[in-house]
């Protein structure tokens, strides 16, 4: 039992609440912790609930009843969602991302771990309503995006591989067709990966046609597993047939010019979808 005074239980209450996305802890936790009545616990946390959303930083849910307690919402609000967004769009138009074939350089974006953490965040913000129990991508690159994701939201991550591994054990493998390049791929998950009837959240880094996702979503029929939403961090806005039709975007890449390297971005469907 910790004999502290208020202003440190304070302290020590908003990091446990920090560590512990997602999850309801009782007030008897931090009662029997602090050696503190459940009325002096319940003000200390309309204390942290109040400074949270002034800060943006989530939401205290309160739970009544003998099982009943407290769980901590990470969320962002959309002005420092859009402010986010656009000092990130202004690094991604600039001419040396170009690659061959309109993609954008983005490795050392999504090697940041200060702008992996604000886009796990906002992933975690637009799927807190969804249960989501596990996040899924395809290696490699929206690995570090879904764990960013899965930090905020308190649940494990399961990787698609493009290649069978010994070290998986028993798996599952499907063929997709490539969106853009219209080519037969494999990819393939552990049975022991996931459990059946889970429900997930697809998290990637880029899309074009959806293909890699659709493939996905494919996959996890086989599981039986329920697709709660699906999140991007960039798309581009010209495909003449989308094969995802319901995700949320971060950014749309509108415009390449190769010739002239020049690059547009602007904001994407998160931000149309909370009114912006």
């Amino acid at each position: 039992m910790k004999k502290l005074r208020r202003s440190a239980r304070l302290v020590d209450m908003t990091q446990h609440l920090l560590a512990h996305p997602h999850t309801l802890i009782p007030l008897t936790l931090f009662s029997e912790e602090y050696g503190a009545a459940k009325s002096s616990i319940s003000e200390d946390l309309s204390i942290i609930k109040e400074a949270f959303e002034t800060q943006g930083v989530g939401v205290l849910k309160t739970v009544a009843g003998a099982a009943g307690g407290v769980k901590f919402i990470p969320r962002v609000n959309m002005e420092q969602a859009t402010h986010f967004m656009r000092e990130l769009i202004g690094h991604l138009e600039k001419p040396e991302r170009l690659l061959p074939g309109g993609y954008l350089y983005m490795s050392d974006i999504l090697g940041n771990p200060g702008t992996l953490a604000n886009i796990g965040k906002l992933f975690a913000t637009a799927f807190a309503d969804k249960d989501v129990e596990v996040v899924m991508t395809v290696e490699t690159k929206g690995i570090p995006l879904a764990y960013a994701t899965a930090a905020y939201l308190n649940v494990p991550v399961v990787i698609v591989r493009r290649d069978n591994k010994v070290t998986e054990g028993s798996v599952v493998s499907i063929n997709y067709v490539s969106g853009s390049s219209k080519r037969i791929q494999t990819m393939s998950l552990a049975r022991r990966a996931l459990a059946e009837q889970s429900r997930v959240l697809i998290v990637d880094d880029f899309m074009k046609a959806g293909g890699t996702i659709q493939g996905m979503i494919d996959l996890l029929q086989e599981f039986r597993a329920t697709v709660v939403g699906c999140g991007v961090l960039v798309e581009t806005a010209d495909v003449s047939e989308r094969l995802v039709e319901e995700y949320i975007s971060l950014a749309k890449l509108q415009d390449v010019d190769l010739k002239g390297k020049q690059i547009e971005i602007e904001l994407g469907s998160y931000f149309a979808s909370e009114g912006e």
